[in-house]
């Protein structure tokens, strides 16, 4: 068939068109989806468009043609134009920001929907990645702390990758524990992996009041033990208290487990800079420090009754990475919390900033306070949750001025400041004249860190 200009592309569109066999005789044909006007659909008979009402009219999903069509293989066509939006119920019967896939919450411009810092184990600020034996309340990888009931030492030991084994697909570092023994944890006493999430960070869940939103916990999981496990969330003065179980199947094997949690509403939660919600990993816990899984309660709890003990099997290994918690009843696409290395990192500053590790490193430029105190300012690259404290190891070099000599400074305290520049003083004796400034290096593999931890 000629045509003026060029000749116009087709393009069939299989999966939305219905194709009939005309018989002659039969005038109404059932469609594959309901249709509500006549505008939604064009409707062809032998290559011919008929027109809507006249030719054709449409109930539900049914077409009737005024006339019967000729008798053909596929000669009655109907293409779904769409202009009105078809009516789909999925399966949760409801269609929320959480349930959307994160490439659409991307686009929408969502953020934030995970509310755990660093839940893909990116980050080691403290620990460069080197082997740690915690003690009760020690930070190991950014934001995981270690909270053990009763004050035991050298029952395990934490790790970014640790055993190197190969992550889940999507990921490139897990939080790895290994048990340093066969220890039975006495009655009162528990070890937990501990995510405390800033009550900032929770606002919107409403927990405590009747408008309280239900989350999911999600997480890959992988251990040399099989069985049920148990971990539970606390308020920040662990007064209320849901104990959760999950189970591992195979060992040495991931997994990902979700967990759906209605949200409290009872108890205290606090929305500002304190400790919002207590997120628990039970790695071993006594029965008085164990509680029923599945509903709040008013006691203090870190575990499920029965749970398997990590550190009751000497050498066993716990791995985690892709922590996730997001509002709804679902497990959703894991996104880390600020949605890049970058912002996740920047995330990581509020409550931890190391700001250097090594040797003959400038981090500062000093002065002399006085004749025997030296003093210099750091600017942080976000606002700490508080004025933050500090932790030393090595020391600085201070280089002055006209000068070829130099001093060390074996420590800092935090003289003055904010959460988002302190002034710092040399804890030990120093010898110089006032206002001369220098230079700060740092020396002895030293590491200044800054803490503003919950």
């Amino acid at each position: 068939m000629p045509y003026i200009g060029s000749t116009p592309t087709s393009q069939n569109f299989i999966s939305g068109t219905d194709y009939f066999n005309g018989t002659g005789s039969q005038t109404a044909f059932t469609l594959s989806r309901t249709v509500a006007s006549v505008n939604d659909i064009q409707a062809v008979v032998n290559n011919v468009v008929q027109v809507p009402n006249d030719a054709y009219t449409i109930s539900g999903t049914t077409i009737t043609f005024t006339s019967a069509p000729s008798a053909g293989t596929s000669n009655v066509y109907v293409r779904y134009l769409s202009t009105t939006t078809q009516a789909i119920t999925p399966s949760q019967n409801t269609v929320s920001w959480s349930t959307l896939d994160s490439n659409v919450q991307g686009d929408l411009g969502i953020s934030f929907k995970n509310r755990i810092i660093n839940g893909a184990m990116t980050f080691d600020q403290r620990n460069a990645g080197a082997s740690v034996t915690p003690t009760n309340g020690q930070y190991t990888l950014d934001r995981f702390a270690i909270s053990i009931g009763g004050g035991e030492t050298g029952k395990l030991s934490i790790q970014q990758n640790a055993g190197s084994v190969t992550p889940p697909a999507g990921f490139t570092n897990y939080l790895g524990v290994t048990s340093l023994s066969a220890y039975t944890v006495p009655t009162a006493n528990w070890f937990s992996l501990l995510h405390e999430i800033e009550g900032l960070n929770v606002g919107d869940l409403a927990w405590g009041t009747a408008n309280a939103k239900t989350i999911t916990l999600s997480f890959w999981v992988r251990s040399s033990l099989t069985g049920t496990f148990g971990g539970a969330l606390n308020n920040s003065g662990n007064s209320r208290n849901y104990p959760y179980t999950y189970t591992i199947s195979s060992a040495n094997t991931w997994e990902q487990k979700s967990i759906t949690i209605a949200g409290d509403t009872s108890g205290t939660w606090l929305t500002n800079n304190g400790i919002g919600i207590q997120v628990g990993f039970a790695l071993g816990a006594g029965t008085t420090e164990s509680g029923t899984a599945g509903a709040w309660t008013a006691t203090r709890a870190f575990s499920a009754t029965g749970a398997t003990s990590v550190v009751g099997t000497n050498g066993a290994t716990w791995y985690i990475t892709g922590v996730q918690l997001e509002v709804g009843t679902q497990a959703t696409t894991f996104t880390t919390a600020g949605g890049s290395y970058g912002a996740e990192l920047q995330l990581c500053y509020r409550y931890c900033y190391a700001l250097y590790k090594g040797d003959n490193i400038y981090y500062a430029n000093g002065l002399y306070y006085n004749s025997t105190n030296v003093r210099t300012q750091i600017q942080f690259p976000v606002n700490m949750r508080t004025i933050p404290t500090i932790t030393y190891t090595g020391y600085s070099s201070f280089y002055r001025d006209n000068t070829l000599d130099s001093q060390n400074v074996n420590g800092w305290t935090v003289n003055a400041g904010n959460s988002n520049t302190v002034q710092l003083s040399s804890s030990n004796s120093m010898s110089g004249t006032a206002g001369q400034s220098g230079m700060l290096y740092a020396a002895g593999g030293s590491q200044l860190i800054f803490l503003a931890e919950l």
